[in-house]
This record gives structure tokens, sequence and C-alpha cells, in this order.
């Protein structure tokens, strides 16, 4: 009976120590707004994001992967994070993305592409890499996975060049 006990306290534990297990995405509204610049997510094509931080009831969410990216991966970022949901493109309408959230540590990304999001260059998420594979050879760009996005690469900037005559 110890022993019985003890395996459902160790497999417990093991289920709530699964990151983006416990968790589950929340579907954007006509009124979901962007926690950066407060821009409707609705209104704009492209892959969107969403974060719950630690402790916080609802997410946090992202107009544009970039946005996303740009969040997780300043070295300032101390907040713990529960899960991370991106849109899988190989599923989503780009105009007007709804749904198709998947976890974003899992998820494939291609950074490159002649493709705008809502920011302007994006970093494109799929679930499938044959998927981000041929949105690769048909839009541009190159394949990556979660961990291999960098601080740079999540430029939000636009593609412009900073006004440096202020």
């Amino acid at each position: 009976l110890l022993g019985i006990v003890l395996s459902a306290v160790a497999l417990s534990a093991c289920q709530k120590t699964q990151p983006g297990m416990q968790h589950v995405p929340t579907e954007i509204d006509a009124s979901t707004a962007c926690s950066l610049d407060g821009m409707t997510l609705a209104d704009y094509p492209g892959p969107k994001g969403q974060i719950l931080f630690a402790g916080q009831p609802k997410p946090t969410y992202f107009c544009d992967t970039v946005e996303l990216f740009h969040t997780v991966l300043q070295p300032e970022q101390v907040k713990a994070i529960d899960a991370i949901f991106v849109q899988d493109m190989g599923q989503a309408d780009w105009v007007k993305p709804q749904g198709r959230w998947i976890d974003a540590k899992t998820a494939f990304y291609v950074h490159g592409s002649k493709r705008a999001g809502s920011m302007g260059p994006t970093i494109v998420s799929f679930a499938v890499k044959a998927n981000a594979d041929k949105f690769a050879s048909e839009k541009g760009g190159k394949v990556f996975k979660f961990a291999d996005i960098t601080p740079e690469m999540a430029d939000l900037c636009g593609g412009g060049m900073p006004d440096s005559k202020m």
C-alpha cells in the first residue's frame, strides 16, 4: 500500500512539472489587445502569441511572434513563465488567424521570409517542420527551433532604420 501511495505522489508531481501540460491557450476576440502596444490582435495579419506568466490568471497577448520573442529573450525578463503559445500558420488563415494554438517551445519557426506580420518582418510559427520547410522554400527565410531564436532575430524595428538624428 505504501508503494502505491508513493507511486501516486511521484506521478502527480511529474504531471505538475511538465511545462504547458496544465495550461491551455485562450482564444482571442475582437477586443483582445497586445500587451506591448495596445494593437487589437484581430485587426492584423500573421502569427500571434500569448504567454501565461506564473501567478497571472490571464495570458499576456502579442500581436506578432516577434514581440513575443522580444519579451521572452530579454535579459531583464525575470518573470517565471508557465506556458507560451503561438499559432500554427500551417493551419491558420494568414489574414485573420484564429485558433490553431500550439506550444511555442515545440514549434518550428521561419525567420527572414518575405511575408509580413502585424509588426512587419515576422517569425512565422508552425507545428510541423515540413510545413515550415515548405513555407521557407516559397517565401524565403530559414527554419529554426524555439531555442535557436536569438534576441537579434526578435528586432522590433520592423525593418526600418531608427532615427539617429535626435
